[in-house]
């Protein structure tokens, strides 16, 4: 056994950097190569596939990679753990063995199922988180290649790790320091510079991925192969860690991971230790993802130029509620975007947005009915009416939800390379998850001299969605600055500074070994992602909105 395991990842999501696969198998040393294609919305894109074609179900794209993936791979001796399976994971299986055929290649498959659960109450699908043990099962009969469909992101990482090492179930420090370098590779290059809040005065043009350097102790390192672009860092490793987690326990299949335990450093250019993580048992039941139809929508955008902005946005509500009086849809949203300026040079600049959103059980209802009240404004309407482009009929969307239910309930299987099925066991110790005592505050800075400032120019953010909920993770880079931002950045100032949350539940969670807070803002994205209830749907943003909003900040941190 090597006393490092080197992981890395080339897919944070279905549609990510098509030659990652090539560019991580050729650019440094690996032993496994992950990749994380699922996502709530992807496993509803994946169910309306199937609903198409039964074969369907899983990332073609990782499919495709695999044509010159495998060679690589196995002239590299790299094995290959992903979660593209998606809904069809055996299916998935079957055609990488077709394709190693065709290759010529004694490539050896195998693939994880059980965490697809019977669909209830219109669901076009229900599937259970799983951990790791199943990969690393697959693994040690001497697979080459695994293929998972819904196992927790960082499964991608502790199963390699539980193989390789021989980890076992109640060896929960080792696994739970796996779960933070798994949550860490799992959004690719966010880990290494992408979609960082400090990108200036560094090389982000075009990212490499990350690598993890495992130790038997479950300590690792993050970097990335020679000469790529980018940067790891403290702050771009914090990022990700924040990135849609919420407070200091972070539960699991395989373990529960202590966040607030985790420790930084920075080794040398672009390599930071993750060390000192602890880890508990996890609890009994698993998470449950449950994709279904929601029901039908359409959106019209009206621009609104020169003078008068808010005038004719008034008069084009009217004229739209006046003319869907005898025929409303269940829900009708408007939201006016100023992008307007006063004396604009260009047409553009001189112009703001009106954004008409729809939602209806009923196709016809966000169809034709909206579609023709739209249209038939055109002459009849504000000074200047037209749309950004022509109103067309409603189209699905999808809703998300989770459940829980007994881990015992879910049977978790690894089929190995020859089709021997291996059923994996439950684990044997559980720990009911129950809050963390939040930690005593910094000693706050001495009363002193302020500016008006926005607090980006101090504070870093990542947020992101799960579900209907958001995450906003804020961090700063000194002592000084967490002394301040630990008193000064609290749920009622969170509330006043995004004002969309003021009417939702908010909850701030410390993590001050990261110099961290971490806020989750329930209800803030509807029904999920793929309903679309807000401008941002996917809450990418809501840390950057953060970030450009005025306080008041000590001027000697300015």
């Amino acid at each position: 056994m090597k006393d490092i395991l080197r992981i890395g990842n080339a897919s944070g999501f279905y549609g990510d950097r098509f030659d990652a696969v090539r560019d991580m198998l050729t650019g440094g040393e690996l032993d496994v190569l992950t990749g994380d294609y699922l996502a709530e919305l992807t496993m509803l894109i994946l169910g309306r596939d199937q609903l198409r074609d039964p074969s369907a179900g899983y990332a073609k794209t990782f499919l495709r990679q695999m044509e010159e993936g495998l060679g690589l791979a196995h002239e590299r001796g790299v094995r290959i753990v992903a979660n593209a399976g998606g809904l069809n994971p055996a299916g998935l299986a079957d055609a990488l063995r077709a394709l190693a055929a065709k290759l010529g290649l004694p490539t050896r498959i195998a693939h994880v199922e059980g965490d697809r659960l019977p669909a209830r109450d219109g669901a076009l699908a229900a599937n259970a988180y799983l951990g790791g043990a199943g990969i690393a099962a697959c693994l040690a009969a001497g697979a080459d290649v695994v293929v998972t469909g819904r196992v927790t992101d960082a499964a991608l990482v502790t199963g390699p790790a539980q193989w390789h090492f021989g980890w076992g179930p109640e060896a929960y420090d080792e696994l739970a320091g796996a779960v933070v370098a798994g949550h860490v590779l799992e959004c690719g290059t966010q880990a290494t510079g992408g979609n960082y809040a400090f990108f200036r005065g560094h090389d982000v043009c075009r990212p490499g991925f990350p690598v993890a350097e495992l130790h038997a102790d479950g300590s690792a390192v993050v970097t990335k192969h020679p000469g790529t672009g980018g940067l790891v860092d403290t702050g771009t490793v914090t990022a990700q860690l924040l990135y849609e987690t919420a407070g200091a326990r972070y539960p699991g299949p395989d373990v529960t991971a202590r966040l607030d335990t985790v420790r930084l450093t920075q080794e040398g250019p672009d390599r930071v230790r993750i060390s000192g993580v602890r880890g508990e048992a996890p609890p009994p039941t698993l998470k449950v993802g449950l994709s279904r139809l929601g029901g039908f929508r359409n959106e019209v955008v009206f621009v609104l130029t020169g003078l008068d902005v808010e005038a004719k946005a008034e008069l084009l509500q009217e004229q739209i509620a006046d003319a869907l009086a005898e025929n409303p849809p269940a829900e009708l949203r408007w939201e006016l975007a100023r992008t307007d300026r006063p004396d604009a040079p260009t047409e553009e600049t001189a112009s703001a947005l009106l954004r008409l959103v729809v939602r209806d059980r009923d196709p016809e209802k966000v169809g034709r009915t909206v579609t023709g009240a739209a249209v038939e404004l055109a002459l009849a309407s504000y000074p200047g009416f037209h749309v950004t482009a022509p109103p067309g009929k409603g189209a699905p969307y999808g809703v998300f939800e989770t459940a829980y239910v007994p881990a015992a309930d879910v049977p978790h299987t690894a089929v190995l390379p020859d089709g021997t099925r291996r059923e994996v066991p439950v684990p044997l110790k559980t720990r009911d998850l129950e809050p963390v005592p939040d930690p005593d505050l910094p000693p706050p800075l001495p009363e002193g001299p302020v500016r008006r400032a926005p607090l980006g120019r101090i504070a870093g953010a990542r947020s992101g969605d799960k579900g209907g909920d958001a995450n906003v993770g804020v961090w700063v880079r000194t002592d000084e600055e967490w002394r301040w931002i630990a008193h000064a950045l609290t749920v009622e100032r969170f509330r006043r500074l995004l004002p969309e949350t003021a009417g939702l539940a908010v909850t701030r969670h410390l993590l001050p070994h990261l110099r961290a807070l971490n806020f989750t803002v329930a209800g803030i994205l509807g029904e999920g992602v793929a309903s679309q209830a807000r401008f941002d749907p996917q809450a990418k943003a809501l840390g950057e909105w953060l970030r450009s909003r005025h306080l008041d900040v000590p001027e000697e941190l300015l």
